[in-house]
């Protein structure tokens, strides 16, 4: 069972950067490709990024491509989330977990449980 903790969340302007973390436990974090969600209050969460186990591959909702880069460390279990040129709509709560592909998006993979997820405020 691959389980999260997201962190790095916290108040930036509009236009600013902030990179979140996601340390997974679990001693076969290499073997699923690991991705990034967000959810606003009333709202379903959606998908935001993936990495494939390599981290040669990469795969990005289309609100944030170009601006959010997500990479991976797998000697520290770690996945990370760069976000560049940050909007008021992207904030959100932030959570991480194992993927899977689910149709044309992916979704958490059954051997995965979200964090508790980390709080990013964009203020115009």
């Amino acid at each position: 069972q691959v389980q999260p903790v997201e962190s790095g969340g916290g108040l930036v302007q509009a236009g600013g950067s902030l990179r979140v973390s996601c340390a997974a436990s679990g001693r076969t974090f290499t073997s699923y490709v690991m991705g990034w969600f967000r959810q606003v209050p009333g709202k379903e969460r959606e998908f935001v990024a993936a990495i494939s186990y390599s981290g040669g591959t990469t795969y990005y909702a289309d609100s944030v491509k170009g601006r959010f880069t997500i990479s991976r460390d797998n000697a520290k279990n770690t996945v990370y989330l760069q976000m560049s040129s940050l909007k008021p709509a992207d904030t959100a709560v932030y959570y991480c977990a194992a993927v899977e592909r689910r149709g044309t998006t992916w979704a958490r993979h059954r051997s995965s449980n979200f964090g508790q997820g980390t709080q990013v405020t964009v203020s115009s």
